[in-house]
């Protein structure tokens, strides 16, 4: 009997190995959720135990051993003195900011919507394409536009524009809150655009004809009828910028600075500096937790909007409303939007790369001594122009393969993830790998890289310390990017069913050839778009490896920010102008490829 069960066992692997063999996607999904694990929720968990325990060097201040259970982080960040500095005053200012920056690209990407998708304004297609374009450039394209127009003598360096011409800039207008909620509602508006825009084109406008015909007024029509069931767009679109505005590094960085204003992102940065890892840890952890409430909140507002369905389908009507004499107006209203959030930031900066004072256009003043120059005196740390030396195209060559590989990773994966999620569908491992895959976007992305710098600065186990490699770089931005790629992933293997790869397994193909030749050449456009899409954010990407790159692996990103410490304003302009053109042309040609849009339904 013992050894008939021993041979019945034997024979029950072996014929679970020979399933596995041919369809292994119960084992790809097991795989993938064990390597997500220890990539997605392991910083996580490391950045929570670092904060909680006492941390090497921290001994003296804890009167603890290291590894000990402390409380010693939690009261230096919200009881002690210097709490209001280190966390309570940064939490105000990012509460401040945010709001103000939501309200802003709410103000100007509303008002666009609205103008795009239900109104006749002169040059809907053109203007569909051309408001967009501010979420293409760096975000902080913006602050250093700022900067270079109304920058005093307070940070050192260079005067703006303004101060050239002889008007005195206040520290309120050129640093602080004011000009960081400028600057990142102009280029956050265009995500309010695309999310607004889309709900409001979907809007049955029989509805509102009805209640036109029963003798409502246009404001009656707005208030009753359009806002109302716009409200869980708003309401989405509302969570999500305040969301992204907590990881966000760059703008609060340059801006905030010169006057000590600190948002909790910068505050974290200087824990990093200052090789605080407890301290670190708890102001992660905060950011992370705001993040998850945020999009938690979100989440809950889409199930409402179930309450919000209107009835459609064919009868559904998309009716512009005549601006009559106001279609030039309301043209130059969208165009003035696009001259500030594009036009005018670039113009900008590319005049500051080539004129020695700013803001002083004689011919005398206009030189390529910051694009071209051999030797610039008073330079020491960056002595030539950017186009001069190593500097940028080493920084260029490490963003390109390396945002590049994530990018290939992040797309090969997120295909992966849509198969076994829809091929195993209604199973435990399809519903956890969904969202695991999906975890990255609950966590702001500086409030991440504190948490890969956690789990990676030392060896654990096996693994070794990746800080400072490629390797890391390359697996943070293929992580943080996975979101987008798996949801592209998960949507296309939907639209695909599974009778050519039952033909394709009756005929005797493998699951390796089946994928091959099969599902890649079938699902090559959304394997497309999860490789470019990442790539495309992850070449202006600078909260999540601002605090993970050394010498050796410098970024177009990092590379401007460091010509910023060093006060080398021009050469950092024109650091961010490439970076503006790469991530331009990179956009240019993934809409060729895949003959898609951003802003695709929004007019035209």
């Amino acid at each position: 009997m013992l050894r008939e069960n021993k041979a019945t066992r034997t024979r029950r692997w072996r014929y679970r190995l020979s399933i596995a063999r041919h369809e292994p996607t119960l084992l790809i999904g097991l795989l993938l959720i064990a390597v997500l694990a220890y990539l997605v929720i392991a910083p996580l968990v490391a950045v929570l135990s670092d904060a909680v325990r006492v941390q090497f060097g921290d001994q003296p201040k804890t009167g603890q051993s290291p590894g000990e259970l402390t409380g010693y982080y939690l009261w230096r960040v919200f009881r002690s003195p210097v709490s209001s500095i280190v966390f309570w005053q940064p939490l105000v200012n990012t509460m401040v900011v945010a709001i103000g920056v939501t309200v802003l690209a709410l103000l100007l990407g509303g008002t666009a919507a609205f103008l795009l998708t239900r109104t006749n304004v002169v040059g809907r297609k053109w203007l569909s394409t051309a408001l967009v374009v501010p979420y293409m450039l760096p975000s902080w394209t913006f602050a250093l536009a700022w900067l270079a127009l109304f920058k005093n003598d307070r940070s050192g360096g260079q005067v703006g524009i303004l101060e050239a011409w002889g008007v005195r800039t206040p520290d309120w207008l050129a640093y602080g809150a004011f000009p960081i909620t400028i600057c990142l509602g102009l280029h956050y508006f265009p995500f309010v655009l695309l999310l607004f825009g889309n709900a409001l084109r979907r809007l049955d406008s029989q509805l509102e004809d009805s209640a036109r015909i029963l003798g409502a007024r246009q404001r009656t029509v707005l208030g009753r009828i359009t806002l109302p069931l716009m409200l869980p767009s708003l309401s989405s679109s509302t969570l999500l910028v305040f969301g992204r505005i907590l990881g966000t590094f760059g703008t609060p960085y340059i801006l905030g600075l010169p006057v000590d204003f600190n948002l909790l992102a910068t505050s974290l940065f200087s824990a990093v500096r200052n090789h605080e890892p407890g301290i670190t840890a708890v102001i992660a952890t905060v950011i992370v937790a705001i993040g998850v409430l945020v999009v938690v909140s979100d989440a809950r507002l889409l199930r409402e909007q179930r309450r919000f369905v209107t009835v459609g389908g064919k009868g559904a009507m998309d009716r512009l409303t005549d601006l009559g004499r106001w279609r030039w107006p309301a043209a130059a209203v969208a165009f003035g939007i696009f001259l500030l959030g594009v036009v005018i930031p670039v113009v900008t900066l590319a005049l500051s790369t080539v004129t020695v004072t700013p803001g002083i256009f004689t011919r005398e003043n206009f030189t390529l001594k910051y694009w071209i120059s051999d030797n610039l005196a008073g330079a020491p740390g960056f002595p030539h122009g950017i186009l001069r030396g190593t500097e940028l195209f080493d920084a260029a060559w490490n963003s390109l393969r390396i945002v590049g590989l994530a990018s290939l990773i992040c797309g090969l994966v997120g295909l992966l993830v849509g198969y076994v999620v829809v091929r195993s569908d209604g199973s435990r491992i399809a519903s956890f790998l969904r969202q695991i895959s999906f975890l990255p976007y609950l966590v702001p992305g500086i409030a991440f890289a504190a948490a890969f710098l956690s789990l990676f600065a030392v060896q654990r186990g096996p693994i070794p310390a990746l800080y400072g490699s490629i390797t890391l770089l390359v697996i943070v931005l293929a992580v943080t990017h996975l979101p987008y790629a798996s949801r592209s992933g998960i949507s296309a293997m939907t639209q695909l069913g599974r009778e050519p790869e039952e033909a394709a397994q009756i005929a005797g193909a493998g699951w390796f050839t089946r994928v091959r030749r099969i599902v890649l050449p079938i699902q090559k456009g959304a394997l497309v778009t999860g490789v470019i899409l990442p790539f495309i954010s992850g070449i202006k990407e600078l909260s999540i490896v601002i605090m993970l790159t050394t010498t050796g692996t410098q970024l177009l990103t990092t590379l401007s920010i460091n010509l910023i410490d060093f006060a080398y304003d021009q050469m950092a302009n024109a650091v961010v102008l490439v970076i503006a053109l790469v991530s331009f042309l990179a956009t240019y040609l993934t809409q060729r490829l895949t003959r898609t849009s951003l802003a695709s339904g929004l007019g035209g």
